[in-house]
């Protein structure tokens, strides 16, 4: 091969090249490599398989001094491709692939040699690799164009085409460049152009794109890959093969599992909200698949996008860590290993990152991300959302509790599809909050309550047995007292929308229901019924939280809790294997605990306060005894839906509800309390009586007291 030292106007470089009129390795690279002093390369890919290509025409250029700059798109497999959807770290994955075409190139002796080559040039500051791919929601997919540039300190010859920098794209492929050469005036713009595309990529100053550095990883895969070079000894040029590359597949994408039977009214539903716009409520009642319901949506969601060559992010916002869990166990299931953020940052928010950076890139096509709502509402998850400009579609698990004043405002308008999960999407005493959860999910479009499930089959019947215990003498002086308190706040303030917890109106609330399911003769009345159920296995205790009013108001904090002692009646005293299951319980040994109830064989009884209310999957239980229920239909519809659950050899379940009445020696100034709070008890009385199979002999139980207060409509 000629040498061309009187720079690239000697090298006879011709204004186009095409694979069936010429050697483009031959008549071109070589030449205009041998001629020039700096070499810019920006691909779509970059293999070192190039290096046993370019062979001897690459070890001239170092050997006379000449710079190089790469700017490419790694080849990425199936397995970067997993590797990005599981959460890994998109620049690791992509010097990753970069780094592993190098090692399999050094295979070649060839390529090895070019290895070496390419070392020297890193060594001596001559050579500077860097990584590029998109970023943006509306360019999907990898870095793709074409463009070089030659320079001899004087000329410089720009071109650009079809070319990728790999060996098929330089040898076996069928390609075409055009050339553009700054001594002749038509070409001398264009040129520039060109030039000046390359420097605002590799300052990273190009729209749509992202660009980060390679070569220290580069050089750090050479040093151990590459082998000696043979400077005076030539390397013939490969024999022109197609080489088939692994390309991204069809990755992240949600399938309906073949197994699942969706039932009609899911299918209903799912056809509806799409309908609606791809927005809306679902109000199904627990038990009847809300999350399948939810998945086959989201799915459906991203094969459409698919086909138009679109990704979507889903994101899952769930009220406990329990319930992620359950989630990313449901997605599994439907063909993707989601994202779980919740406790630390540190363990999620690059691995979320990484995952935005794949859907831009194209290396994925959608993706699932998990959360907690405490996390969703923190700082680093909204960082995240607020960077995604692709598809989103935010699934909310029993949405209620997003109508929250602190979470409602931090929910994503970028979101183009909504979809809101609740048995009970009104907020308790929050109209305010109902409205804003309508305002963004949209309404409610599906509609399954018990009694739809009960008759499709869904969820399982069950019998209802109202137990009736009184207040004490104390404790109905003290129910009088705050209700007194809470009617003159709201005589001179309202009903505030934004009423909480912790406001002294909503402090009231919660004291006064803590005196009706603290109320001592629960107890005694507790230990008749389970002790007619003492050979049945699968059984639910719902007990109050916190600890009795009056061993405040006695100074006597240290007196045990209800579930400490329905605990103590129930293991030790009944001698029933049984197991508390609260917020202190950790998250392996809830597991635990619900495998061993599931088997009924080693675990009787669970006892628990809140956390078996939303969401969590025990559809063994048979028996569930509502020691304390608020007032609030939400959480006595959750643990009615906890029980009617279906599962294999379970007929009918068996609800066990104690209801609290006044003391019956109770003078007349308190008959207008007392009527409120019977009314209050006999709400929830008559919703779980109405669909029960036994729903005559209850309401024969509730007569008299109904008779006594004047309560008959109720």
């Amino acid at each position: 091969m000629t040498r061309h030292h009187d720079g690239l106007r000697a090298a006879d470089l011709h204004a186009d090249y095409r694979s069936d009129r010429c050697d483009i390795v031959g008549d071109f690279y070589l030449p205009a490599l041998d001629a020039a002093v700096s070499y810019d390369r920006a691909v779509g890919y970059f293999s070192a398989s190039v290096l046993a290509v370019l062979g001897q025409g690459l070890n001239d250029f170092a050997a006379s001094g000449g710079t190089m700059r790469i700017i490419a798109s790694p080849q990425l497999t199936a397995d970067d491709v997993e590797q990005i959807r599981a959460g890994y770290e998109l620049r690791a994955v992509l010097e990753q692939a970069a780094m592993r075409d190098m090692e399999q190139a050094a295979q070649d002796p060839r390529a090895a040699s070019g290895l070496d080559q390419l070392g020297l040039l890193i060594a001596d500051g001559r050579l500077d690799i860097k990584l590029a791919y998109i970023s943006s929601h509306d360019r999907i997919g990898i870095y793709h164009e074409k463009i070089g540039i030659f320079r001899d300190g004087q000329d410089m010859v720009a071109f650009k085409g079809s070319a990728n920098e790999t060996m098929p794209g330089l040898v076996g492929n069928f390609e075409s460049i055009e050339v553009f050469r700054t001594w002749e005036p038509g070409d001398r713009s264009r040129a520039a152009r060109i030039s000046q595309d390359f420097e605002d990529l590799w300052e990273d100053r190009t729209d749509l794109l992202r660009v980060i550095d390679f070569t220290a990883a580069a050089h750090t895969v050479i040093q151990r890959c590459a082998q000696p070079a043979t400077r005076d000894t030539e390397l013939p040029l490969l024999d022109g093969a197609l080489i088939t590359l692994p390309r991204p597949g069809n990755s992240g994408r949600l399938t309906i599992p073949s197994e699942l039977t969706v039932r009609g009214y899911q299918k209903q539903a799912v056809e509806r909200w799409f309908a609606a716009g791809g927005r809306g409520i679902l109000r199904m009642a627990t038990g009847t698949g809300k999350t399948l319901t939810a998945l086959s949506a989201a799915a459906q969601l991203s094969r459409l996008l698919y086909k138009r060559d679109q990704s979507l992010l889903t994101v899952v916002i769930a009220p406990y860590q329990h319930l992620v869990d359950q989630w990313c166990k449901d997605i599994a299931w439907f063909g993707v290993q989601p994202l779980r953020a919740y406790e630390s940052t540190r363990s999620w928010y690059g691995k979320a990152s990484s995952l935005l950076d794949a859907l831009a890139l194209g290396s994925a096509q959608s993706g699932v991300l998990v959360t907690t709502n405490a996390t969703f509402a923190a700082d680093p998850m909204q960082s995240i959302l607020a960077r995604h400009r692709g598809h989103l579609l935010v699934i909310a698990d029993e949405c209620h509790n997003l109508g929250a004043k602190r979470l409602r405002q931090k929910l994503p308008t970028s979101a183009a599809y909504r979809l809101g999960l609740s048995a009970t999407p009104e907020r308790w005493f929050d109209d305010q909050g109902t409205a804003a959860l309508t305002d963004y999910f949209g309404e409610v479009v599906f509609e399954m309550g018990i009694g739809d499930a009960i008759r499709e089959g869904a969820l399982c019947r069950y019998t209802y047995t109202p137990v009736l215990v009184e207040l004490d003498d104390g404790e109905g002086y003290l129910y009088a007292e705050v209700t007194e308190k809470i009617a003159k706040i709201i005589a001179a303030e309202g009903l505030s929308p934004d009423t909480d917890d912790d406001s002294p109106l909503g402090q009231l609330l919660r004291r006064r229901s803590n005196i009706l399911g603290h109320a001592h003769a629960k107890l005694p009345a507790l230990r008749r019924e389970i002790n007619a159920r003492r050979n049945e296995w699968y059984q639910l205790l719902y007990c109050a939280e916190g600890r009795h009013p009056l061993s405040y108001e006695d100074g006597d904090p240290h007196e045990p809790t209800q579930l400490q002692q329905a605990l103590a009646l129930v293991g030790t005293e009944l001698r029933m294997p049984a197991a508390p299951y609260t917020a202190e319980t950790k998250r392996q040994e809830r597991q635990h605990l619900l495998r061993q109830f599931a088997t009924g064989t080693q675990l009787q009884v669970l006892l628990s306060m809140k956390c078996l209310d939303e969401g969590v999957d025990v559809p063994a239980a048979r028996t569930a005894y509502l020691l304390a229920s608020s007032s609030n239909p939400r959480q006595f519809i959750q643990r009615r839906g906890r029980v009617l659950r279906k599962a294999p050899g379970k007929e009918r379940a068996d609800i066990v509800d104690f209801i609290v009445v006044p003391p019956s020696g109770a003078s007349d100034l308190q008959h207008e309390t007392e009527r409120r709070m019977v009314a209050r008890e006999l709400a929830r009385v008559t919703e779980f009586a109405r669909l029960a199979d036994n729903e005559a002999h209850t309401l024969d139980i509730l007569r008299p007291l109904r008779l006594r207060y004047g309560l008959m409509d109720t």
